[in-house]
């Protein structure tokens, strides 16, 4: 049964969906203001703190420099996912697990980093992260597994989200825009509790 983590969450209010759906991971992003879903760290720190004990919180950035990490890891963060550029220095000073974003451009750096402990889990995205576009899942599908998380991410849905799990297994499915409000803006409730029950029954048939 694959894990569930709910990303770009934007306030305290949405919390409560995942804990009534036994939620996994929740992600905030943070210092990316090129989102819509971008929170202020002090937010952030509000959010992640508003989550049931039993979810654990990721903190999602891209290109992050050492002083963000540190800021990431005082607001209380489980877990740093890094999408775009994974500095060395950035590598190095992390002091929690990090789940490394990849897409169709940067794939080929998969491979190198197997043996470094640091890294916790593997996200696989569209080229564009966010964009609740769907990429080929056959891209990932042959992909060797590690002991690391196979997360798969990418224009998710409910209505989707079993032909993902049925397909490639991943060990966690990451949805954002696919629980959104028709709006665009905050998570749905009943999209988010459609989408686990979706994801999970896959595999207990």
């Amino acid at each position: 049964m694959p894990k569930i983590k709910i990303c770009g969450l934007t306030s305290i209010e949405e919390t409560a969906f995942l804990k009534q759906n036994q939620v996994d991971f929740a992600g905030v992003v943070v210092f990316f203001p090129k989102s819509k879903r971008n929170v202020s760290i002090e937010h952030a720190r509000e959010i992640i703190n508003a989550l049931d004990p039993s979810i654990h919180s990721v903190a999602v950035t891209v290109s992050p420099c050492v002083e963000e990490i540190k800021q990431i890891e005082q607001a209380g963060f489980h877990y740093l996912q890094v999408h775009g550029e994974l500095a060395e220095d950035v590598l190095n000073s992390a002091k929690i697990p990090i789940f490394r974003a990849f897409n169709i451009s940067n794939v080929s750096e998969y491979s190198k980093l197997h043996h470094c402990s640091k890294i916790h889990g593997y996200v696989f995205d569209a080229q564009e992260p966010g964009s609740g576009k769907v990429f080929d899942w056959s891209t990932v599908k042959s992909i060797p597994r590690d002991e690391k998380l196979f997360i798969l991410a990418g224009g998710l849905t409910p209505q989707n989200v079993a032909s993902a799990v049925n397909f490639v297994k991943p060990d966690v499915v990451d949805v954002s825009s696919g629980v959104e409000n028709d709006s665009g803006k905050g998570k749905d409730p009943e999209k988010i509790m459609q989408f686990v029950q979706n994801a999970r029954k896959t595999l207990s048939i």
